[in-house]
């Protein structure tokens, strides 16, 4: 193994900003009241997530009550759909939701596991780049439609869907409109005065903040039930104390990566396409996968024919890159992702997936050692699976 360790997997998670995790440290001890409690510890805490309240709607440009605190990311898509679906169901008798192939599995499993509660569910189609077009909306929504939820930003390939577009289509409509913007909110300004978003989901630590908090943007007057009950927290919407370090971290790292977007923006694009024009050069029977342009800019992906995706970043792995796959190991055998079927890439092409997300301290050395390591990777690994032929 390489003594090198160049990280290259910033869409997966990021690590914490030194600032943000300064910002949090008083609250896991000095300040540890509980934000629901009426004494003066409770009140401080509680000032503190209001303050970050404050912080994250300023950010995405909406009203603070408009944010609601969660656990994740997954955890704020969960509630969003069911929520939005099953307020839908209760006040208008609306059964029907829409969504894509593209989704995370918190959008897909949610709303396949809201079938079991007699609601229909409907994919969108894709382009061969991930990318919903507006008039195949136009033509599924109706009358009983529930939710619409797209992605907006792939995962794994990406691309970014034209969310205004389809947003203004269930806007006319009066159906509330969902996105998961996990990704997104990394990279792209995300502003909800323009956008005719009703629903929108963050994680903290895809954007240099900690693991394991999360919000949702809730358009004032959309009906939204809870899925977790018990206390009052968040008006009633997401029950449970609130991990008040956690949501001081998110808003600290949301507000610096607003402030830093174009700062890095420009360099996530120009290592981004270095990789995107230099690899399909160096390797043969190599793709890239996502939209040529539509696409996050710190976001490379590809596809090597005859290659599986798992051994190709155990590979990397030994030599000191970490890097993600598309392709999931079920029961043993690799199969392709639900986004590289989705998108019709035959199984050849799919198994051999490679995703390459670069962020703030990634350099062009880092770039450089990576590009001239990667082909003979590649190609070792072509020959050992002809060889066991």
């Amino acid at each position: 193994m390489t003594a090198r360790q160049i990280y290259l997997d910033h869409a997966a998670t990021t690590p914490v900003d030194p600032i943000v995790l300064e910002a949090m440290l008083p609250y896991f001890g000095e300040v540890f009241g509980n934000p629901s409690s009426i004494h003066r510890w409770g009140q401080k805490a509680e000032a503190a997530v209001e303050a970050a309240r404050s912080d994250v709607a300023g950010v995405l440009h909406c009203l603070p009550e408009e944010v609601v605190f969660t656990g994740c990311g997954s955890e704020s898509d969960n509630l969003a759909l069911r929520g939005a679906a099953r307020a839908a169901a209760r006040i208008r008798g609306a059964r029907h939701i829409l969504t894509t192939p593209v989704e995370h599995h918190a959008v897909l499993r949610t709303a396949e596991q809201l079938t079991q509660e007699g609601f229909e569910l409907e994919l969108l189609p894709v382009d061969g780049c991930g990318r919903v077009s507006p008039k195949d909306l136009e033509s599924r929504l109706r009358q009983d439609t529930a939710i619409v939820s797209v992605i907006f930003a792939n995962n794994e390939i990406g691309t970014i869907n034209p969310i205004a577009e389809l947003g203004a289509l269930c806007r006319e409509r009066e159906i509330p409109f969902h996105t998961d913007a996990v990704q997104a909110a990394s990279q792209l300004a995300l502003d909800l005065r323009e956008l005719p978003v009703d629903l929108l989901s963050i994680g903290a630590h895809k954007f240099y903040g900690p693991k394991g908090v999360g919000a949702l943007f809730i358009r004032r007057g959309t009906p939204l039930d809870p899925s977790q009950t018990g206390g009052s927290q968040e008006s009633g919407l997401r029950a449970g104390t609130h991990n008040v370090p956690l949501i001081i971290g998110l808003a600290k790292a949301l507000v610096l990566t607003a402030a830093s977007l174009d700062e890095h923006g420009g360099h996530y694009r120009r290592l981004r396409d270095k990789l995107i024009t230099e690899i399909p050069l160096r390797i043969p029977d190599a793709r890239v996968t996502g939209h040529p342009d539509e696409r996050l800019p710190n976001h490379a992906s590809f596809v090597f024919r005859d290659l599986d995706g798992n051994q190709l970043l155990a590979a990397l792995d030994l030599q000191g890159f970490g890097c993600s796959s598309g392709s999931a190991c079920k029961t043993g055998d690799p199969e392709p992702s639900d986004v590289l079927t989705a998108i019709g890439l035959p199984r050849e092409w799919a198994l051999g997936s490679l995703r390459v997300t670069v962020g703030r301290s990634t350099a062009d050395d880092d770039i450089q050692a990576f590009l001239g390591l990667l082909p003979d990777v590649v190609s070792l690994l072509r020959l050992v699976a002809v060889s066991r032929t």
